[in-house]
């Protein structure tokens, strides 16, 4: 009699249990569906360039299926779209959030990338398509960050498909940063400040050695040891020029 008890009680609970077990499975099933749908109409926004629209569709997946199998990639396509909508610190703030909580994910290259593409940005203007400034004229800080990005996406993923591409952007930032230098010793040069000109060649030679400044450099090098007096550094510094970029002789007297 007790054990016709006991199963009369258990029964319900079997039961109940098997309609929880069949609708977490159906929910989770749905929750992933509803997800997908989520993130390929992000994604289709995204191709037609509405990228405000394309985040909204992203966050709302991350919010409602934070931990589906969607959510990362989605976290990964709102940076990328914060980067198109120049909106660059936020795009290295989720980009920075991504490493950290994901640095075994296989795409975790691409959000380096995305926050060097960030930084590579920030330099571009509304009018710049109509009158283009010099880029090395510009506060060179989002460039040297930048490049060390690329650099950091080179060094940790040499196989990452995003590393060609990040290369030439950084040979792009490297002749952009070496003629920053180069402007900046000019100006001290048409000021007669000599040593602070000397100075700055040699530290853009050194830092920036195959840019394409360093033959100016080693001009401009040049005039300042004249000016200083130093003979045989002007000497040395002509000869070095003699016989690497004897095309740039011509600008010694200028």
């Amino acid at each position: 009699m007790n054990r016709l008890i006991t199963i009369v009680f258990l029964l319900p609970a079997l039961w109940l249990a098997g309609c929880a077990t069949s609708a977490h499975k159906h929910t989770s099933a749905a929750d992933d569906g509803d997800a997908k749908v989520l993130f390929e109409q992000g994604k289709k926004q995204m191709r037609h360039g509405n990228y405000l629209l394309a985040i909204d569709k992203f966050e709302k997946l991350v919010t409602r299926y934070p931990f589906g199998p969607y959510a990362q990639q989605a976290q990964l396509e709102i940076a990328y779209a914060n980067y198109k909508s120049q909106e660059p610190d936020i795009a290295i703030a989720q980009a920075d959030d991504f490493i950290k909580f994901n640095p075994q994910h296989p795409h975790v290259d691409y959000a380096y990338y995305i926050k060097a593409l960030a930084n590579f940005k920030r330099f571009e203007g509304v009018l710049d398509r109509i009158a283009p400034r010099d880029l090395a004229a510009l506060d060179p800080n989002p460039f040297k960050q930048s490049f060390l990005d690329f650099k950091l996406l080179v060094t940790r993923f040499p196989q990452s498909r995003y590393a060609p591409d990040a290369r030439q952007r950084m040979i792009f930032l490297r002749n952009i940063l070496a003629r920053h230098e180069l402007l900046v010793a000019d100006f001290y040069y048409r000021r007669g400040a000599w040593v602070a000109t000397a100075n700055r060649c040699e530290y853009l030679m050194e830092t920036y050695d195959g840019a394409d400044s360093v033959p100016q450099a080693l001009v401009l090098l040049a005039k300042a040891y004249k000016k200083l007096g130093l003979d045989e550094d002007y000497n040395d510094t002509v000869r070095l020029i003699e016989t690497n970029y004897p095309h740039a002789l011509a600008k010694l007297d200028q």
